[in-house]
């Protein structure tokens, strides 16, 4: 992967991602943070007792393209997601996300919010 790029990931941004929609097939894209903790990708949203379509689509089809943005790197990648479901998982991991964002409500957070965990392909931007 090009040293740009690790750089990029290697802290947290807004980013793009595209999903492919569950019932249409057609790319879905929208703006959302990542994290990076310990070197992983993290992709949460506010709490919400509603589900997210992204979350949903991902779901049906776990790929996505993780869209770089920044001034001094764009990029298209192409990865895979894991939505986190396990409750131990997500109190190990959201705590963390709720500090970025200096939220005080991380019960809500550990219920209602989407948490996914990305991988980019190896290869990608090579």
């Amino acid at each position: 992967m090009d040293e740009d790029i690790r750089r990029a990931l290697s802290h947290g941004q807004t980013i793009d991602i595209t999903t492919t929609g569950r019932r249409s097939g057609r790319p879905r894209r929208i703006e959302i943070v990542f994290h990076n903790f310990d070197g992983r990708i993290y992709i949460s949203g506010l709490p919400s007792r509603r589900k997210r379509a992204w979350i949903a689509n991902l779901e049906a089809d776990p790929h996505l393209t993780l869209h770089l943005k920044g001034r001094r790197v764009t990029a298209d990648l192409p990865a895979t997601a894991r939505v986190i479901s396990d409750e131990a998982e997500r109190q190990a991991i959201l705590p963390r996300v709720a500090a970025v964002w200096h939220r005080q409500d991380l019960d809500a957070m550990i219920r209602f919010s989407p948490l996914i965990e990305v991988k980019v392909e190896a290869d990608a931007a090579a």
